[in-house]
This record gives C-alpha cells, sequence and structure tokens, in this order.
C-alpha cells in the first residue's frame, strides 16, 4: 500500500517522482474531470444557482483509473495547481472520489523543487471553499452570459458567434482605441534644435529650446519657426545655470504574470501565450544535467511581487559571489504592492538562482525555455541588487530671450544595470556628455534649426499593452490574460496586424450591438467591480451565490429589453472590398469573416458562389518549382508558407522567406528560428545555412 498524489499535469510526475520515496505514486488528472453540460445551461437560476456537474466525457477512462488506484491505497492526496482553478479541480476530484472535506488532503507546490515539495506535503490542509466558490462563481458567471448572450447574437448578427463578461470588454476596448485612431486629426508643430561643442569637447550635444520670453514655446508652422531662427541668427549664447545632482534608480521588481507577458513580449516577440506555455514546462520541471528534472521557476501565475527571505538569501549569495559586496543593498529592496494584487504566491523567480542562464543552456533546454528563464533569472537577480547611481547635468543656455535646455548623465555606480534594465517604450533623450559645460560659457552652435513635427494618433493596443491595461483597470486576473486574448482571436471579432491588435468588421458589429443593449457587461468598471466581489469570495466575505444575485437580475432585464428593442431586426457585417475580379462571373470579390476566419467571397452571392482562401505574395519563390511562394492559413488559422501551384508542387514551409538570395544557387533564402536562428537555401542538393548573427555582422 501507498499514498497517491493527484497532480494536474503529466509533467510534474517526473519532477516529483526525483523528490519523494517510493511511498508514494503519482498521477495526473490532465485538468478539470467535471465541469458544466455542453448541451445545455446546467445551472439552476431558480435554485440558488445551483449548478450541475458532469463527467467530461473524454475523461471517462481517466476517472476509472484514478478511481481504481485511489481504492488500492492508503491516503489520497489532491495537488492540483495553488490556485482556484486548481482548488476546484482538487474539490471535483474529492467528489468523483468521495472523500471527506474535512480530511487535510490538500496540498500545494509554490515551486517543485526539494524544499517546496516537502514543504507542501509537511503541510496538508482541508480544501478551501472560499477559493473553490471564487472558481464556481466565476464558472457559473460566464456559463450564464455566455449560454444566453450567445443565442442572441446568433438570431441577430450570425450563428457562431459567442459573448462572454471579460472577452465583450476587451473587444470594446480594442474598438474604442480604433475608433479615437479614425477621429484623430494631426496636428502640425515645429521645434528647434541646436547642437554645441564646449570647449575641450570631442563631441556636441543637443540642446532643445524651452522658451521664449519666459514662455514655452507652440510654434504652429515653419513662419513662426524661422522668425526665431532669425531672431537667433548670428547671437552669442551663454550657460545661465548648470545644475548637478545624483540620481539613483531602482531596479524593476520582480516579474508578476502581467510583466513577465509585457516584457516577453517587448524583448522576445513571444505572444502572451507562448510564454504562458513556456513558462509552465519552467515551472513543472525539464531536464537540467547531473540534476535530472528540475522546476526552474515559482509558479507562473501571479500578481504579487513578494520574494521569501530564503531566496533572497541566495540571490545575495550569487550576486556577492559574482559582483561583490558593494552591489547587494543595505537594506532589502521594496516594490509597491498594487491594490488588488492577491498575495498567496511569490513573484515569478528562478527556484534555484544558482542555476544560471548559461548553466540551463547547457543542459539542452529548448530555445524558447532557456530565452525565458533568461529573463526571468536576470530580472530577479537584477531587482535584489543595488540601486544605480547617475550623476546628471542639466543646463539652461540663453541667447536673445531664448532658453536652450540639455540634459546628460554619466554612470557613477551602475548597480544592477551591470545585469539588466527594463525595456522602455521609448528611446529616451540623447545621452549628452556634459561635463565640459560650466556656468557662463560662451558658445556658438554647430547646428541650429527648425524640424516639423505632427501630432500621433495613440497606437493600437498590443498583447502586451492590452495585458497592462487589464492589469491597470482590474478586470481578469493572471490566469484570465492569455484566455480572453486567445478567445477574441479564435472567434475573428479581433485580428493581428503585425503585433497590433485591430478590430474585424464583425468585431465592430458585435461591440456596437453589445454597447447599445448591454452596457453593463462592456463596462470595465462594472467587470472590474465584478472580479473584486470574486476577490471577496475568495476572502470569506462575500457569499458566492450573491455574486450571482447581484449581477443577474440586471443582467435579465436588459436582454429583456434586448430581445423586444430587436425583434424581427437583424444587422449585417459589412464586406470589405477589393480590387480583385471573380473568374467565374467577373464582379468584384469580397472579403468575408466566417467560422475559420477570413476568405474571399464573390460579391454577386447567391447568383455566384465562387470562394477562395485569402492568400498573400510573399515575393519569395519556389525551391522546387520557381513560382511564387504564398502566405497562407491552416484550417486553425496557424500561417504558413507554399508554393502556389499546391496541389501540384508540394513545397510548404513554416520558415519565413526573405528578400535575400542564396550566395550557392540563387534561390530564396528562409529565415528558420526567429530573429536570432539562422538563414537557410531549402533547394535540393544545396544545404546553403547561416547563423543569423553572423549574417548581420
Amino acid at each position: 500500500m501507498s499514498d497517491l498524489i493527484i497532480v494536474e499535469s503529466p509533467t510534474k510526475i517526473k519532477t516529483l517522482k526525483r523528490y519523494l520515496s517510493d511511498d508514494y505514486e503519482v498521477i495526473a488528472s490532465r485538468g478539470h474531470l467535471r465541469d458544466l453540460p455542453k448541451s445545455k445551461l446546467g445551472v439552476d437560476i431558480d435554485n440558488g444557482f445551483e449548478p450541475h456537474y458532469i463527467n467530461i466525457k473524454d475523461k471517462e477512462a481517466i476517472i476509472k483509473d484514478i478511481k481504481k488506484k485511489a481504492k488500492k491505497c492508503d491516503h489520497v492526496y489532491l495537488a492540483g495547481d495553488p490556485d482556484r482553478e486548481g482548488e476546484a479541480i482538487s474539490w471535483h476530484l474529492a467528489q468523483i472520489l468521495g472523500l471527506d472535506l474535512n480530511d487535510k488532503n490538500r496540498v500545494t507546490f509554490k515551486e517543485l523543487t526539494a524544499s517546496g515539495i516537502e514543504a507542501g506535503m509537511k503541510e496538508p490542509r482541508q480544501i478551501d471553499m472560499n477559493l473553490v466558490d471564487a472558481q464556481q462563481a466565476r464558472r457559473v458567471l460566464d456559463r450564464i452570459v455566455g449560454y444566453k448572450l450567445s443565442p442572441f447574437l446568433w438570431r441577430k448578427i450570425r450563428r457562431g458567434l459567442s459573448a462572454g463578461r471579460v472577452q465583450s470588454v476587451a473587444v470594446k476596448m480594442i474598438c474604442d482605441r480604433e475608433e479615437e485612431i479614425r477621429r484623430f486629426q494631426s496636428a502640425e508643430y515645429w521645434s528647434i534644435d541646436a547642437k554645441f561643442l564646449p570647449k575641450g569637447a570631442k563631441k556636441p550635444f543637443s540642446a532643445k529650446l524651452s522658451s521664449i520670453d519666459g514662455v514655452k514655446p507652440e510654434l504652429g508652422s515653419k513662419e513662426e519657426t524661422d522668425k526665431i531662427l532669425a531672431r537667433l541668427d548670428g547671437a552669442e549664447f551663454t550657460v545661465t545655470n548648470v545644475k548637478k545632482s545624483v540620481h539613483r534608480k531602482s531596479p524593476a521588481a520582480p516579474f508578476t504574470t502581467s510583466t513577465l507577458q509585457q516584457e516577453a513580449s517587448k524583448r522576445l516577440s513571444f505572444q502572451a501565450r507562448r510564454t504562458m506555455k513556456v513558462a509552465q514546462e519552467l515551472y513543472e520541471g525539464v531536464e537540467i544535467k547531473d540534476m535530472g528534472p528540475v522546476g526552474l521557476i515559482t509558479y507562473m501565475r501571479t500578481d504579487s511581487q513578494r520574494v521569501s527571505d530564503e531566496a533572497r538569501a541566495q540571490a545575495y549569495d550569487f550576486i556577492k559571489e559574482k559582483y561583490g559586496d558593494d552591489y547587494i543593498p543595505k537594506t532589502p529592496n521594496k516594490y509597491k504592492v498594487k491594490g488588488n494584487a492577491q498575495d498567496g504566491h511569490e513573484a515569478i523567480r528562478p527556484s534555484h538562482p544558482e542555476l544560471t542562464p548559461d548553466m540551463v543552456k547547457a543542459s539542452g533546454v529548448t530555445s524558447d525555455q532557456y530565452k525565458l528563464y533568461k529573463l526571468i533569472w536576470e530580472r530577479f537577480i537584477a531587482s535584489q541588487m543595488s540601486k544605480c547611481a547617475m550623476n546628471t547635468i542639466s543646463v539652461d543656455i540663453e541667447s536673445n530671450g531664448c532658453i536652450f535646455k540639455a540634459s546628460g548623465f554619466s554612470v557613477r555606480f551602475d548597480g544592477f544595470t551591470v545585469l539588466y534594465e527594463e525595456t522602455r517604450d521609448d528611446d529616451g533623450e540623447p545621452k549628452n556628455d556634459l561635463t565640459a559645460v560650466n556656468k557662463d560659457d560662451r558658445l556658438t552652435p554647430k547646428e541650429l534649426a527648425g524640424n516639423q513635427h505632427f501630432t500621433q494618433p495613440p497606437p493600437r493596443y498590443t498583447e502586451a499593452s492590452l495585458v497592462k491595461a487589464f492589469e491597470e483597470t482590474g478586470i481578469g486576473r493572471p490566469s484570465t490574460y492569455v484566455p480572453t486574448i486567445t478567445t477574441i482571436l479564435a472567434r475573428n471579432y479581433v485580428e493581428r496586424d503585425g503585433r497590433q491588435l485591430k478590430p474585424t468588421s464583425l468585431g465592430e458589429v458585435t461591440n456596437q450591438l453589445m454597447s447599445e443593449h448591454f452596457q453593463k457587461i462592456v463596462d470595465v468598471k462594472f467587470t472590474a467591480n465584478m472580479e473584486s466581489d470574486l476577490d471577496k469570495v475568495e476572502g470569506g466575505e462575500m457569499a458566492w451565490t450573491d455574486t450571482l444575485k447581484e449581477f443577474y437580475g440586471g443582467f435579465a432585464e436588459e436582454l429583456e429589453k434586448a430581445e423586444s428593442a430587436m425583434e424581427g431586426k437583424r444587422v449585417k457585417v459589412p464586406d470589405e472590398q477589393t480590387d480583385e475580379v471573380c473568374e467565374k462571373c467577373g464582379k468584384p470579390m469580397v472579403i468575408k469573416i466566417g467560422r475559420f476566419g477570413k476568405f474571399m467571397a464573390c460579391s454577386g452571392f447567391p447568383d455566384c458562389d465562387n470562394t477562395k482562401p485569402i492568400v498573400h505574395d510573399t515575393g519569395g519563390k519556389c525551391p522546387y518549382c520557381g513560382k511564387k511562394v504564398l502566405l497562407k492559413k491552416s484550417k486553425k488559422g496557424k500561417q504558413y508558407y507554399g508554393c502556389e501551384d499546391n496541389p501540384n508542387c508540394r513545397f510548404m514551409t513554416w520558415d519565413v522567406p526573405l528578400e535575400d538570395k542564396c550566395p550557392k544557387c540563387g534561390s530564396t533564402l528562409f529565415r528558420k528560428g526567429g530573429k536570432n536562428g539562422k538563414l537557410v537555401c531549402h533547394k535540393e542538393a544545396c544545404g546553403y545555412e547561416k547563423d543569423l548573427s553572423e549574417a548581420n555582422e
């Protein structure tokens, strides 16, 4: 007889077995085993919102195996992930196995290390019904919204659509931003910029016109700018003020789920889904040379920036050995905690700070695993290091009532920047060297020019900035960011334009209908308040059924009014016009949005039913037959590249075709493995390839 531990993911099994004795058997539920039925609402609204759970059909074999093994064991431990979802999975397992909810059979592992697993097994507890109820409340809320609203959208727009509490708000945010961009009217403005070369300096420094006769300049035309330039023509420039100070720059906090997704997007060009997939792998355990399977990071769904004393001490040990005592702060760095942050977990950090990225890389982890681990490791170690000290200088230069300002800095002590600096959204100010500038110096401009600018519209959301907006507005939680973005893309409400997210015509029509008839569902504040209520349920401050009661009354009323107002009406999704002509009837082709995304269709439908997929010419030539290489999409929406003569020519690849030609045979070159990958030639018998790092030198 042995004890049985049930985890969610089979990947964890090897990692756990490495640290546990043979007295334990470990199996995986592979996620949820029970859920609400797909064929009906599954919630008794009139009877306290009682959910009707059923076993998931394709999980019957797993359930049978778990029951069989549980019968043979002395004790069952429920080891779902340490969050609401994991608690709910554990509760469902207890229901399936008939376990006593008063028993202490729930264990959690905040990190899959020897100490983390030992700590978890030493402190089994009862299932936390507050966590379970918070998950149930979210699940039931989302089911009610989805199953009540979706049929309405089917009848009024088209079949197959869906609505959701958070996804509908996300679509509205993206649509609102698009509308801001459309309404934006660009305005012309001018700046006057100068370059001065102080006596004894090797490089000139940059300065900007800051005031004219004590007033901030507002130059709206070339004529106005030229007047000021004429006023300064041949004038003498004098340094009237030099201010020196020491600025101390603090390191960025260790990662939360949100900041990890944002930084991985900016620095690694990872989509949020890719980031979380790799983070899950690092948490659950990867093979490390001479160590076996090791959980490399702490739990990756968290909005806490807290770090344990043990982890901080381990970081200090590494910093002291690598950089010296000066790089350890006199008092531990503290980071501001957001008001709605849950402190159940630590920040995302390496489980073994002594395992450097190079050591992990040498163990043969995947490229993505190495890149993300390196990012997490460097961010954490840097967060525990001393501040960077900078000598800053700002100077005022006056001429004929016009004042120019310049600023610069030099590093006094590099501190944490020796290892890591957070990616900035802007390029920052020019790095001026002002050490040779003194008060009362007379300067002659090496360059003095007026520069034309135009105000820019707000940028479209990227995945990174949308996740940041989710966090700032309080809609969603770390576990919902990726599913929300994935859903609105899969439903074709939103599409990618490079790294930007923009609404489709379907998304805009659906959002307009939702905004007119379901204002609360798409209201950011209302959704944020709902998230706060779910947090109260988790904290035991509110009954989960009360949350549902507060929501449902207003929602049911809105739905009834919408049904009445829209009776007999239907909304058409506008087609996108194209320059292509239907080869069957000669009418223009239009772009429509179907179940699997966009496609081309004849505008003469139903008289002409010609349709075809949308393809984009990449400019590359097929290495097999010399015809065009087109960008295509699989049925699941994944992009790939293939010959236009398919199926006669079977060439296809995930590698990106480039304008560059193979120096060996002249065929199109392809980029394999991202920006840090290789240039490859797919011409048979050629074999040319070159690392991109070498190609860029």
